[in-house]
């Protein structure tokens, strides 16, 4: 259990009240992201309160009408969940540059320049942040910082979401080997086995990811499989 002069106040508003506890701000943190914490180690003090600072405390009624039970833990884990952490300077740095790794990587995944069809490079999209000015909060989850940061550096860039048709031919030597992760990249639209044992293929995946998956094709056929961008 964290002692009280390293506690931090994880706090939520419901039903116009305010409930806070008091927690490790490292298992906090974790917690946050969606790893399983052991919950007494994580609190401070076994309580929820309206005012942790003053010590003082919500109705047991206010406590039962928010979170459907006065399990100390269930609430704990709700408020840290769903509410606001007030983290340490290096928490947020850190859970900051971790939302901003993860929203490049969404979009550079999906994205693509419709004027040539071809994925923009992380490094182009981090590149537009920085010129758009986009700030980061960590509170909010990583679909809502793409939608932000789409709307953000599309006057910067050519940039949108969409998928592509890629057709694949696979030669019989490695056409079995690779159906499993060829085909496990994206979906399927139509394939079909010729008698000479290659695999015909069209694959659907996120626009942005053309480069992978082509460097997939390529190590595991060894360079002989032939690909044709569709749309």
């Amino acid at each position: 259990m964290v002692t009280l002069d390293n506690a931090i106040t994880a706090r939520l508003k419901h039903s116009g009240k305010h409930f806070e506890v008091l927690v490790d701000p490292e298992l906090a943190l974790r917690s946050r992201k969606g790893e399983d914490v052991d919950i007494s180690a994580m609190l401070a003090v076994e309580d929820v309160f309206e005012n942790a600072s003053r010590g003082d405390r919500p109705s047991e009624e206010d406590v039962k009408k928010a979170f459907d039970t006065t399990d100390i833990h269930a609430i704990a884990e709700h408020i840290v969940k769903h509410g606001e952490l007030h983290l340490t300077k290096e928490q947020r740095k850190e859970l900051v540059d971790e939302k901003r790794r993860q929203v490049i990587g969404v979009i550079a995944a999906g994205a693509f320049n419709p004027q040539t069809r071809a994925p923009h490079p992380p490094a182009r999209i981090e590149k537009a942040m920085d010129e758009a000015g986009i700030h980061i909060d960590p509170m909010k989850s990583v679909d809502e910082l793409v939608n932000m940061t789409m709307d953000a550096i599309r006057p910067i860039i050519p940039i949108r979401f969409d998928t592509v048709d890629i057709a694949v031919r696979v030669p019989a030597d490695y056409a079995a080997k690779s159906y499993g992760e060829i085909t496990g990249f994206g979906e399927v639209q139509k394939e079909e086995w010729q008698s000479d044992g290659s695999w015909i293929g069209v694959i659907k995946i996120p626009a942005g990811m053309q480069v992978d998956f082509y460097g997939i094709v390529n190590r595991l056929s060894k360079g002989n499989a032939e690909t044709r961008l569709l749309r």
